[in-house]
């Protein structure tokens, strides 16, 4: 359970405000700034900047624009903890450990701030910061030593729910925990955690894309692929979209021997690749590899020798 929450802040990155835009029911919210919550959802003014950022990171794929975004918003919207937390998750992709710490520590420092006004996010950031900071600690010393930070997130995150077990960004972040440790841990309900997602969570594009993922380590590829095709629908020229939606049809190809199914997962994810600009290395360096493999496989299969990726 440790090494499962603690080796993927990408997920929670994901979560959290995650990745965030305005949702997309076509109700505006009455803040623009808030990505999760409509005008009946007691929505919140988090900083336009911050939501450029989001926007920029989980709606368009871009990361180099949102750490610009990101970096302004620290300038003028320091006073929300979602900023140092998403500086955290960047860094965290960077390998940059220190700036990961330092980001952790002023999350939990203004979710403190906040905490009085505003229960739910307030423990909801200081989960996020916990965990930040166990990620770090995980990294730089060891999984025991980065055990009481786990069960601090898990304290603050029930805390949160009892705040308001309905807020939709609460449930995005803890739908995303629940998916990942439901896979893990043997009492648990992959089930129950997709339903919660689906149903109380916002953004609906990150909502999907969190269950594709969820259904895809399930080995369940038909939902993988139902949901991930809901996710493009609505963000259709985001790389890790295209990414997830090839990766699912590889998988199905694989599963099959199907030559005719990678062929057709090849452009999804030639078309992730070719977006490689906006993507972290740690994420391009998976995508490339998973592109070459995919094109030698189709080779082998029609009897070429050369692969035909551009």
């Amino acid at each position: 359970m440790l090494k499962s929450m603690l080796l993927n802040p990408k997920k929670l990155i994901l979560a959290f405000s995650c990745l965030l835009t305005v949702s997309v029911s076509n109700i505006a919210p009455a803040f623009a700034g808030d990505p999760f919550r409509l005008a009946s959802q007691n929505p919140r003014n988090i900083g336009e900047k911050t939501e450029d950022a989001f926007e920029a990171v989980f709606k368009e794929g871009n990361y180099p624009l949102a750490e610009q975004y990101i970096n302004q918003a620290e300038q003028t919207e320091n006073y929300d903890p979602l900023v140092p937390a998403l500086k955290a998750a960047l860094a965290y992709l960077d390998k940059d450990w220190n700036t990961l710490h330092n980001y952790a520590l002023k999350t939990i420092d203004l979710a403190n701030n906040i905490k009085a006004e505003d229960e739910v996010r307030g423990y909801l950031y200081l989960a996020v910061g916990n965990f930040l900071e166990g990620t770090y600690i995980f990294k730089t010393d060891s999984p025991l030593a980065a055990l009481p930070k786990v069960q601090q997130v898990f304290a603050y995150m029930d805390k949160a729910e009892d705040a308001d077990a309905n807020d939709p960004e609460l449930n995005l972040i803890k739908g995303y925990m629940d998916l990942n440790l439901s896979l893990y841990l043997p009492f648990s309900s992959p089930d129950q955690a997709i339903d919660k997602l689906e149903n109380n969570a916002s953004p609906n594009y990150l909502v999907y894309r969190g269950i594709a993922v969820a259904y895809r380590n399930l080995d369940n590829l038909d939902k993988a692929l139902e949901f991930a095709n809901r996710s493009l629908l609505l963000t259709p020229n985001n790389p890790e979209a295209l990414y997830l939606k090839g990766q699912i049809i590889r998988k199905q190809g694989l599963n099959d021997n199907s030559v005719s199914l990678l062929q057709q997962a090849l452009p999804y994810l030639t078309q992730a690749l070719a977006q490689k600009d906006q993507l972290p290395v740690m994420i391009v360096s998976d995508l490339e590899r998973e592109t070459n493999n995919t094109c030698n496989q189709i080779n082998q299969m029609l009897g070429r020798t050369e692969c035909t990726v551009e």
